[in-house]
């Protein structure tokens, strides 16, 4: 069972590993790779085939252990100091684009007290080993968040919410699951709609090519961008993942 680190002293729940389909071929790839460097040795190839092969084998193995970690455990991490980061008092209404099984979440539900940390996604398995709504409930009742918790089973590009209705919006490893792209600038237009004036989007993403300049087109202001670092390397340095952050203009 796939499983996600949490806060220390917490107990360990499963929140699933994201785009099986990928590390499901980097498994495969890593493997095939392996047994073929021994097998070109038998067959008395020449040198540098066998040698190549296993060089693939080894950074194919190195992008698994770089995944794995991103999802089963830097994520987590990452999202630790950004919630943290939010400064959130306990009653405001946080939207989160994507939930999945809720491992960002229940991060923001654990820091509400009169609040509400609503997640909306369509449960799709191919972007998220344990992608339902069932998982994520389970996951709330057993951390003890689950009466601040609201799930919404909805498109992130034509969601169900009236304008400035949420205080923040948060989004992780969603958005880039959107094709075309021009669906990934309405989700980010309708995350901004959904913002109230002074409300925050903290999204954490890869190929984040062009968001940047979308967000400041739909006028929000403070928009930065940064690597996150090794924690989230999906593929080693080849697939980093971004922190992007904005405001929306208002008190």
């Amino acid at each position: 069972m796939a499983r996600g680190a949490e806060s220390a002293g917490r107990r360990v729940l499963p929140f699933g590993i994201d785009g099986p389909p990928q590390i499901a071929a980097l498994v495969g790839g890593a493997a095939l790779t392996a047994l073929a460097a021994p097998a070109a040795l038998i067959r008395g190839a020449p040198p540098l085939v066998p040698l190549g092969t296993a060089l693939v084998a080894a950074t194919l193995t190195g992008c698994v252990a770089c995944y794995l970690h991103a999802t089963l455990r830097g994520k987590f991490l990452v999202w630790r100091e950004l919630v943290a980061g939010l400064g959130l008092r306990g009653g405001e209404k946080v939207l989160d684009l994507g939930c999945g099984s809720g491992a960002v979440l229940l991060q923001v539900a654990r820091r509400l007290t009169t609040g509400q940390a609503v997640g909306v996604d369509l449960w799709r398995t191919q972007d998220q080993w344990r992608s339902d709504p069932r998982t994520l409930r389970a996951n709330a009742s057993a951390g003890g968040e689950g009466r601040r918790v609201g799930l919404c089973t909805a498109d992130m590009t034509t969601l169900p919410f009236t304008d400035g209705c949420f205080d923040a919006v948060v989004t992780s490893m969603a958005v880039h699951n959107l094709r075309p792209v021009a669906r990934r600038r309405a989700a980010l237009a309708e995350a901004v709609r959904v913002l109230r004036p002074g409300g925050r989007l903290v999204m954490v993403d890869i190929w984040v090519g062009g968001r940047t300049e979308a967000l400041a087109e739909l006028g929000m202001r403070d928009v930065e961008r940064h690597r996150v670092g090794p924690r989230m390397w999906w593929c080693g340095p080849l697939v980093p993942t971004s922190l992007i952050t904005a405001r929306k203009p208002g008190p």
